[in-house]
């Protein structure tokens, strides 16, 4: 099989997909913009060959090196990132390759957000009111309806970029006054906590590895206050975020790939509302996590899903494990040193995050670990406590 891994250097920990197409005997062909000398040995290791462009964004340099792959080594198979910042480009290099995996023709429902409520709502799961909005008047006959705040999204976007909460008219008047050129999606606000339902299914939408994560707050509230976050994983998902989960894997046929579905979990009635699907793996270090919580290797269960369209070990939920994050700009009462003296027999993994990901997932993660829940998030409290 020869596989064109996207970016393959970002983010760090996802060097570990690359290693394991090459244990399953893959020709792992790196695409990237990188400079290979400054790639880390593991990942350098996994390479067939590796192809280096000036700009990932230039698609003319992108087919160039796609058709260096086709002439040397054949027909692509595959090719992925397993990132959502990249999911237009790949889909579009394989329509332009014929290579299996999502194209263009399907991306409409899976990133605008406005298209993804119809689906929803097809699959008989809750979602929030909320339609594109042109026009300062459109907006105020929408909020007419449900009231303030609400929240304005780019109906096409990653993450919380560009993300408002409108509280009153006079917000509403900036929003509009400073917004960008581009189309936006105003939903009435949700009062609920945020959970999430992720696996990974195999080419026939069969679903073979799933969890679940409760999140403490949201990523607009996180980037746009510069607050911290932190979530765990369940070991028993709530039923009824399976059922919902199984309902929008088959609605948006999810096929040989990672999701993760985003639902809020109302306050006052415990019922869950559809927040938006991603395709793709859960962010940072969550990859990761899967591994901490179940004892395995979920690197090496995509490997044998792309090559075997199958998993070569069974799963169980066997710990919560927990994700904390802290940011430098925060004066916390333990010290870094304080944390893994007190906590370190619970801390399975410690690690600077990233730049990029740094607004949402904080300048230093911890990731905790315990068959028991409480002790977990006793440890998560006294660790973000300032």
């Amino acid at each position: 099989m020869n596989y064109v891994y996207f970016s393959p250097h970002f983010p760090p920990n996802y060097y570990n997909f690359c290693l394991a197409l090459r244990k399953f005997g893959a020709n792992v062909l790196g695409l990237g913009d990188q400079n290979y000398h400054e790639l880390r040995p593991e990942l350098k290791s996994a390479f067939t060959e590796y192809f280096k462009v000036e700009d990932m964004h230039n698609y003319t340099q992108l087919l160039k090196a796609m058709g260096y792959f086709t002439w040397k080594y054949g027909k692509i198979n595959g090719i992925d990132s397993n990132n959502e910042y990249w999911l237009e480009t790949e889909a579009k290099l394989r329509t332009d390759f014929n290579i299996d995996g999502i194209r263009q023709h399907e991306l409409d429902i899976i990133k605008q957000k406005s298209q993804m409520k119809k689906v929803f709502q097809a699959a008989g799961v809750a979602v929030a009111r909320g339609r594109i909005i042109d026009t300062f008047k459109d907006a105020q006959n929408f909020i007419n309806e449900t009231g303030y705040p609400v929240v304005a999204k780019p109906d096409t976007g990653v993450g919380a970029a560009n993300t408002y909460k409108i509280r009153n008219e006079d917000e509403l008047r900036f929003f509009f006054e400073t917004k960008p050129d581009i189309p936006y999606i105003m939903e009435e606000f949700i009062h609920g906590d945020i959970e999430s339902f992720d696996g990974l299914t195999d080419k026939y939408g069969n679903l073979l590895f799933f969890t679940g994560h409760a999140y403490d707050s949201g990523v607009m509230e996180v980037v746009n206050n510069d607050t911290h976050v932190s979530y765990y994983s369940f070991r028993d998902v709530p039923k009824d975020l399976e059922e919902a989960g199984r309902k929008i894997i088959k609605a948006f046929k999810v096929k040989s790939r990672f999701f993760h579905f985003e639902f809020f979990r109302l306050h006052d009635t415990g019922k869950l509302v559809a927040l938006e699907v991603n395709m793709r793996p859960p962010g940072g270090f969550t990859t990761d996590m899967f591994n901490y919580a179940c004892d395995f290797d979920i690197y090496q269960e995509w490997a044998g899903v792309v090559i075997n369209n199958k998993m070569t070990a069974s799963f169980a939920r066997k710990y919560h494990v927990c994700y904390v994050s802290r940011k430098f700009n925060k004066n916390y009462v333990l010290s870094h040193e304080q944390v893994l003296d007190k906590f370190g027999s619970s801390i399975i993994h410690h690690d600077n995050v990233p730049g990029a990901l740094a607004p949402a997932l904080g300048n230093y993660g911890y990731i905790l670990r315990g068959k028991d829940l409480e002790p977990v998030l006793a440890a998560q409290r006294e660790i973000q406590k300032m």
